[in-house]
């Protein structure tokens, strides 16, 4: 049975429960965070926001969450924009998002740092059509309509593509929509289009009757970060254990790329991902992430969101990235552009 048969709310389940896997889009989707547990043992407890299927599911699979000389409080969030609200609002010590949510958390001179980075393959960073359609080139979007989370990693993807092909995003009819939504309109064929992000390329490849039209793979940074509150960067005993966080994730990251089986098969159950739909993300992008600096080329390369963002009035000023960042635990990580990993053949 093909997919497009399939009424849109059989897919979307797994979609829904996605959204707490990207933290790309701009707006959250039901809510900030709900307490999910503690792990560790001592008096110094680190407030840790996350997504489901996020950081704490990668450190659980990795065995870094054994032996924590301090207690990290999770907290889950439906993505990267609400998740920095509560870094802002001093809730949250630290939590991981992709490259969009801090340009805009920044635009809004929220209390945020920029403390960590990873680079990763950006083939998952895709504009979508339906595999019979007659585009074949992104400058055959012009006049067309396209789906796309607005503010998120996709929608910068977006602007980057049309702008190689001589477009923006006047020559195209925006639809924002979230993943889900979105998902229902490629479905039924009421978009032309659609710009998202992995794991819902994955899942959309594999069961909605998609193919690539473009990647942002070359035109888009591939960074994500761990953004934490001043605050705790301050506090000397909060300071040494954000350190440790962070090369737990550095380690866990590294491990993921040497098992992608088994981290596959522990994100398919904490998501709800179809267990090939999460081994063909993380051979695609997921597992091609190696820890980097937070360095001038990476500040530089999120000033160029900040600047288009700023160009297409969706954030209400410009500013110096440069401000949101700080470098102390950048120690003798590899520069930001330091290539990704790769399984060999794209997936």
């Amino acid at each position: 049975m093909r997919a497009r048969h399939l009424a849109p709310a059989a897919l979307l389940l797994p979609f829904t429960l996605l959204l707490a896997a990207c933290g790309g889009s701009s707006r959250a989707e039901g809510g900030g965070g709900t307490g999910s547990g503690t792990d560790g043992k001592g008096s110094l407890t680190l407030n840790v926001g996350d997504q489901k299927g996020g950081s704490e599911a990668l450190l659980r699979a990795a065995d870094e969450l054994d032996n924590l000389p301090y207690k990290i409080k999770w907290s889950t969030f439906t993505s990267g924009p609400p998740l920095l609200e509560a870094v802002n609002a001093g809730a949250v010590d630290v939590g991981a998002v992709g490259n969009t949510p801090p340009v805009f958390a920044a635009a809004a001179k929220s209390k945020i740092k920029v403390i960590a980075g990873s680079h990763s393959r950006s083939d998952g960073e895709t504009i979508l059509v339906k595999k019979d359609s007659p585009l074949k080139r992104p400058a055959q979007l012009k006049g067309k309509s396209v789906a796309v989370a607005q503010g998120s990693s996709a929608h910068y993807q977006l602007v980057a593509s049309l702008k190689k092909a001589g477009l923006t995003t006047k020559d195209v009819t925006l639809n924002y929509l979230q993943p889900a939504d979105a998902l229902a309109a490629f479905t039924r064929g009421k978009v032309d289009a659609w710009a998202v992000w992995d794991p819902y390329t994955s899942q959309a490849l594999d069961q909605a009757d998609a193919r690539v039209l473009t990647t942002g793979q070359g035109l888009v940074n591939g960074l994500s970060f761990q953004v934490a509150a001043p605050a705790a960067l301050d506090d000397k005993k909060k300071s040494a254990a954000l350190k440790d966080y962070t090369d737990r994730l550095r380690r866990a990251q590294n491990w993921v790329f040497k098992h992608p089986d088994v981290w596959a098969k522990a994100w398919a159950k904490e998501t709800g991902l179809p267990e090939k739909v999460a081994l063909d993300a993380v051979k695609r992008t997921r597992g091609t992430a190696v820890a980097v600096a937070v360095d001038k080329a990476a500040i530089a390369s999120e000033q160029q969101i900040v600047d288009s963002f700023a160009a297409l009035k969706l954030i209400p000023r410009s500013f110096d990235f440069g401000e949101f960042v700080d470098p102390r635990f950048n120690g003798d990580l590899p520069p930001s552009g330091t290539a990704p990993r790769t399984y060999g053949k794209a997936h």
